[in-house]
């Protein structure tokens, strides 16, 4: 008896809350259809990597930002390491909704070719443009 394989499903769920809340049942499942049997190993670990991913409630997509920094003031600071940007606009909406998100990433990220990061006042931003080294593929 021959067969070939030349699709594959696969589905992976999880069950949060308790009991005083209740229970939600969340299930994902993805289908892949190949023409080569020997792409099964990489189709069924691309698949199982995206469904953990969306279990945990990660996206694979990039967010974009919710904020605009060009619209923040910006003052020229010079650092131990450098030259940056920093910024104490505390009332300017765009201000708010970066330190929020800024917040909800443990007070560091990387955006639109910038290092940002909460110091330790806990209102002032700090901005600083990656530079990319030489000799490296981006």
């Amino acid at each position: 008896m021959s067969f070939k394989i030349r699709k594959i499903t696969i589905g992976k769920g999880k069950t949060v809350g308790n009991e005083k809340a209740g229970w939600t049942r969340v299930h994902y499942e993805l289908e892949a259809e190949f023409e080569d049997e020997q792409q099964l190993e990489l189709a069924k670990g691309s698949m199982e990597t995206l469904l953990d991913t969306w279990l945990r409630g990660e996206t694979i997509t990039p967010e974009k930002p919710s904020w605009d920094s060009g619209k923040v003031k910006w003052t020229e600071e010079e650092g131990f390491k450098g030259k940056y940007d920093k910024s104490e606009d505390v009332n300017h909406p765009e201000f708010k909704m970066m330190l929020k998100d800024l917040q909800q990433h443990k007070g560091r990220l990387t955006r639109e070719g910038y290092f940002y990061w909460i110091f330790q006042n806990g209102s002032t931003v700090g901005r600083k443009k990656i530079e990319k080294k030489t000799g490296q593929e981006p």
